[in-house]
């Protein structure tokens, strides 16, 4: 049963169209990913679902009697009331009922008659969660990251990331018929994304989401809606399945565009050289062949990508072996350690990841590092010819009241205005984006312009504090790219399963005992914590072990691939010969229509197989 439908809905802000003619349909139960570059409009088109907005055109219909919920980016609570009492607000229908149940089990004690509406009132409360639902109510809470502790606190005394965690609390324990969250994950640790996955994968209601977390999108969705250019398309499957079937789409359909567009030319040929010859019969086959193009369904060629950022980080030079030496750090603020007796080495070429709960001290660690905090207790040395750059979460390294241009050229004032401007192009600052004040661009642009600082600066080892926040998937995918290739060390703190797995050789995990060091990826990381609580006879395979085996396995899969991509490859040359001798002999045989369709035929089948072929070189022989 379809529970959303959106029919032909376009949004417009004056001249401006940020939607147009979006159509799509989701059943009952689905888990919906709407994916996009920031700017695309997935917020306004969730506004426009929830009904903040209305479209300047088309109709939004919403199955009869659906509640809907709806958690904004950065929506916070304001309650005076201590937070685990104000959970428990939220579910005031399930207090009303227990408290009607309390009031009938009395009332039977002395009146029979009322026995059967006190067992019905009890039977109604079971089954509608009554007995779980202060438990669900302390356990939703405990799952997003507060303590025991916190549940006293009131409310209003938490900070604007916890009350929008806060809110996400409220918005699951009402349980909407349609959940519909706006980056739900951009204030959660890794363990509270993990739970979140789990809970959004079990949702009773139909959900849609925002995200630019592509682990989480992988765990969590079964279908994408993909805006683009102010359209959207609904694709089948998680974020991964959506990707690798858009980019052999559009493949495909660029191909076939091709296609047609030789196989036109080729006819317009062949009409022009028959118009030269200017006989009858001559005549008579143009003009068959001008029909032929007239009734040709014309297949339109494919939108070019959007633009995304290009990246680079400007290398200083080699530093030494021994890149930071830490011994005995320790940090707190008020009296209370955020973590003490932290010591380590962190050795030239490594990209450490900071991971484990928010409100550890991870973000602390990486300012002490950066020079804008002080530690406590302990010190630390950077070694020879280190040279630092350090990227802030929060964007603090930014002037309001400068323009764009203004913020980069005064950094660099060495530079050439046509230099500054080509930078912040790269990062999609184009036109009258250069001279917008700070003050007013978006959080995905001060992330860019942050980035565009630190990537002209000559530096050897980079501090990275969440560096993929504000930004959408494709910049993040081209961050990734360039600290890949970037020879020098990284030491980051992100919440970014797919940014961590593919970058990190070492990960330092910030618990209540201390900062535990741990070498190797995320999902060995992972598994390495799940072996830990396992029985202790159990034998388990070491880091060491998995990793070698994991390394095994990827290189025989690389031979298989590029033992298919050469055949492919192979194959498409071959093909391509034979048609371009097809094309030569379809000219020499013109008048003589048996071999014309024998060559047609031949055409039309290597065409087919150059397009399998094609398929293959371009989503990399999988």
């Amino acid at each position: 049963m379809i529970c959303l439908s959106l029919s032909y809905v376009s949004f417009e802000i004056g001249a401006d169209v940020l939607l147009d003619r979006i159509s799509f349909s989701i059943n009952e139960g689905t888990r919906l990913g709407i994916v996009g570059d920031n700017g695309a409009g997935k917020s306004t088109l969730l506004k426009l679902i929830s009904g903040e907005y209305e479209p300047t055109r088309g109709a939004i219909y919403v199955a009869k009697d659906k509640r809907i919920g709806m958690l904004g980016q950065n929506q916070v609570c304001e309650s005076e009331l201590p937070l685990y009492e104000f959970a428990l607000s939220v579910l005031a229908d399930m207090s009303a009922l227990e408290d009607r149940v309390e009031k009938l089990r009395l009332e039977a004690e002395n009146d029979l008659s009322a026995a059967a509406r006190y067992s019905a009132a009890q039977e109604e409360f079971a089954r509608k969660g009554g007995y779980e639902y202060r438990s669900r109510a302390r356990g939703t809470l405990v799952s997003l990251g507060f303590s025991d502790a916190d549940m006293e606190r009131p409310v209003s005394s938490f900070s604007g990331g916890q009350k929008t965690r806060i809110a996400l609390a409220a918005l699951l324990l009402s349980a909407p018929d349609l959940l519909i969250l706006d980056e739900p994950t951009n204030h959660l640790d890794v363990d509270a994304m993990d739970w979140l996955a789990g809970c959004l994968s079990s949702y009773p209601g139909t959900v849609v989401v925002v995200s630019h977390d592509r682990w989480f999108l992988d765990g969590t969705v079964t279908e994408i809606l993909d805006i683009e250019y102010r359209r959207a398309r609904l694709w089948k499957g998680n974020y991964t399945a959506f990707r690798e079937a858009k980019e052999k789409d559009r493949d495909v359909r660029l191909h076939q565009w091709e296609c047609q567009q030789r196989e036109i030319k080729r006819i317009e040929e062949y009409i022009a050289q028959q118009r030269r010859w200017n006989r009858e019969r001559n005549i008579i086959a143009a003009e068959s062949r001008e029909k032929q193009l007239a009734k040709l369904e014309r297949i339109e060629r494919p939108d070019d990508p959007t633009d995304s950022i290009r990246l680079r980080f400007s290398y200083s030079g080699e530093s030494g072996n021994e890149v930071l030496n830490v011994r005995g750090l320790a940090a707190g603020f008020g009296g209370d350690p955020l973590f003490s007796g932290f010591s380590t080495v962190v050795r030239k070429g490594e990209r450490v990841f900071l991971l484990g709960e928010n409100g550890g001290g991870k973000s602390t660690l990486i300012k002490i590092l950066a020079g804008k905090l002080r530690q406590t207790e302990g010190y630390f040395d950077w070694g020879a010819n280190v040279r630092v750059g350090y990227y802030d979460q929060e964007n603090q390294n930014l002037s309001p009241e400068k323009t764009v241009l203004d913020e980069l050229w005064d950094e660099y004032p060495d530079l050439t205005q046509t230099e500054v401007r080509n930078t912040l192009a790269l990062l999609l600052f184009k036109g009258e984006d250069v001279i917008k004040k700070v003050a007013v661009i978006s959080g995905g642009e001060a992330a860019r312009l942050t980035l565009a600082k630190l990537a002209l600066k000559k530096v050897n080892v980079l501090l990275l504090d969440e560096p993929t926040n504000h930004l959408d998937i494709s910049s993040r995918e081209v961050l990734e790219d360039a600290l890949r290739h970037f020879p020098g060390t990284v030491i980051a703190v992100s919440h970014d399963r797919f940014f961590i797995n593919k970058l990190a050789t070492r990960i330092l995990e910030f618990t209540p005992s201390g900062i535990v060091p741990f070498d190797g990826d995320l999902n060995d990381w992972k598994l390495k914590k799940k072996n830990a609580s396992a029985d202790a006879g159990d034998t388990q395979p070491t880091g060491s072990k998995l990793d070698y085996e994991r390394k095994k396995r990827e290189a025989s899969e690389k031979r298989k691939e590029a033992a298919r991509l050469e055949r492919a490859q192979k194959e498409i040359a071959r093909i391509e010969t034979r048609l371009a001798e097809i094309d030569a002999e379809c000219e020499e045989k013109a008048s003589d229509h048996v071999a014309l369709a024998a060559l047609w035929e031949e055409r039309d089948r290597l065409e087919a197989e150059l397009m399998e072929n094609y398929e293959i070189t371009m989503s990399g022989g999988e």
